[in-house]
């Protein structure tokens, strides 16, 4: 059976002692074993990093901008086998795929502005013969956590800005699609950034650990659960490391009366049943303001729904394939239980369903429910599947209570033809990512990403200038060239700017 390694200089040092399953979605099978490394495995890429970021941040800007421009290039040149390797352990569809790829790539494409983006500020003549100036320099060493729902996008995020200001990164991709990530480092590689500057290794807790725990890495980037990432944050600080760490999602679609009904079904077949759900910037709840709204928003999102083609990854037709493990299927079924338990109307279930020839693949067929109220579970918590969730609100200011309220503070949306309701949901709502007219609104790669309340921990979002900034420090310089003698006297006094 085919083996995922680790992608360290020098290999990982021993024989791997504990193996994790691969699995293939669309049959249900193991189709490879991915190594599980420990804190041993992880010293060995350490100790590679730190023997090679010296050099790297040393490296003047431009050259290191390069590197990224020749990574980019490789990228486009490999999406189909990169795309078809994603699909093949994820479940999501080849489009979606590539979507995944070129979303990550953005970051890569800002990234390479990266002289422009390190220019410091400078100020002559501050005080007599006084000048003062500031430097972004690299951390040294950083590290990302990634999760299994965008296995390209998410390490792009992190590791692009990462490395192009000067650091070494260490990623530990999900144990559930990891061969995405390594191959990812051998094009790195490819396009001339040095040895050691890119690694991979693979693990489950006992790596994470390891990670947070380390002292070399500087810092720590993580994408995943709620629960997890208020873990990972805090670990992480009391390890006195910097860290950003984004959790889950309940995003909420506001569909006002005005609103074009005819997109917003369309939006949110997209936004809510793409990729199968696995998504935190889904859109899994939609709130039609009013009861005539909400009528004929059901209406019409009922043959949307039963339109939609579930297939294999590899079937160009299909809107969404599998999710991606038989554990993670039989949760997002015990959620649509759950929801049926706790008195909601079940419109449409998808558990049960099968495609014919691939009967033992991990399918969840898409499921809609009506009434859901906000004293449930399974409106408080994160489904990730494909699930669409009416909670009917009877007022604007209802509808802005809802997602603000909610524990989960990652994205937003209102359908509106109304500038004045959408200018004034855009202030007032307590999200950190708006959408107006937008279902999906993920912020386009030169501004940034990140969740509010239990959606994002640490003060810093995701790549753009705050990528910049949470993976380097500002260093300040006050010099001073005086013209005459020095007076002795004033050794002892702070200097002032008078």
């Amino acid at each position: 059976m085919r083996q995922i390694d680790h992608f360290i200089v020098g290999g990982a040092g021993s024989a791997p002692k504990r193996f994790g399953d691969v699995f293939n979605p669309n049959e249900g099978g193991v189709q490879a074993q991915v190594v599980l490394g420990d804190a041993a495995v992880l010293e060995r890429a350490v100790q590679a990093a730190l023997a090679a970021q010296p050099a790297w941040a040393a490296t003047n800007p431009q050259r290191r901008a390069r590197v990224m421009f020749d990574f980019k290039r490789l990228i486009e040149d490999n999406m189909d086998d990169l795309a078809h390797m994603l699909s093949a352990e994820h479940g999501k569809v080849i489009a979606d795929s590539k979507g995944d790829i070129q979303r990550g790539l953005e970051v890569i494409e800002f990234a390479c502005g990266l002289p422009h983006l390190l220019k410091g500020e400078y100020t002559q003549g501050a005080g007599p013969g006084i000048d003062v100036y500031s430097v972004r320099q690299p951390l040294g060493l950083g590290a990302g956590i990634t999760p299994f729902n965008f296995p390209a996008m998410i390490p792009m995020w992190m590791f692009g800005p990462a490395i192009a200001v000067g650091n070494a990164f260490i990623v530990k991709p999900s144990e559930r699609d990891p061969s995405v990530p390594v191959r990812l480092a051998e094009l790195m590689l490819e396009a001339g950034a040095p040895e050691g500057i890119l690694q991979v290794v693979h693990g489950d807790k006992e790596m994470v650990d390891a990670i947070l725990d380390h002292p070399a890495i500087a810092a720590v980037s993580f994408v995943g659960s709620s629960d997890i990432a208020h873990y990972v944050y805090q670990r992480g600080v009391a390890a006195g490391k910097r860290v950003q760490a984004m959790g889950g999602a309940k995003n909420h679609g506001i569909v006002m009366p005005d609103a074009d009904l005819d997109q917003v079904v369309n939006d949110l077949a997209g936004a809510a049943f793409g990729s199968a759900g696995e998504r935190c910037m889904a859109l899994p709840v939609v709130v039609p303001v009013g009861h005539e709204t909400a009528e004929r928003l059901k209406e019409k999102l009922i043959p949307a729904i039963h339109a939609l083609k579930v297939g294999i990854s590899t079937d160009a037709e299909a809107h969404y394939g599998p999710v991606v493990t038989q554990a993670h299927k039989e949760k997002v079924e015990g959620w649509i239980q759950k929801g049926v338990d706790e008195g909601a109307e079940l419109v449409i279930d998808g558990r049960g369903f099968t495609l014919q020839g691939h009967e033992k693949g991990f399918f969840v067929g898409p499921t809609l429910f009506d009434h859901v109220t906000t004293d449930m579970s399974s409106y408080k918590e994160e489904i990730f599947g494909p699930v669409l969730q009416i909670v009917r609100a009877q007022s604007f200011e209802e509808a802005l209570t809802l997602p603000s309220a909610h524990q989960y503070g990652n994205g937003v949306a209102i359908f509106t033809r109304n500038g004045h309701a959408a200018r004034e949901f855009a202030a007032r709502v307590n999200v950190g990512m708006v959408g107006i007219n937008v279902p999906i609104p993920v912020p386009v790669a030169y501004h940034s990403f990140g969740g509010w309340k239990r959606s994002g921990f640490g003060d810093q979002d995701q790549y753009g200038m705050e990528g910049i900034r949470f993976w380097t420090k500002v260093k300040k310089i006050t010099s001073r060239w005086p013209d005459g003698a020095v007076d002795g006297g004033n050794a002892f006094i702070i200097p002032t700017m008078g």
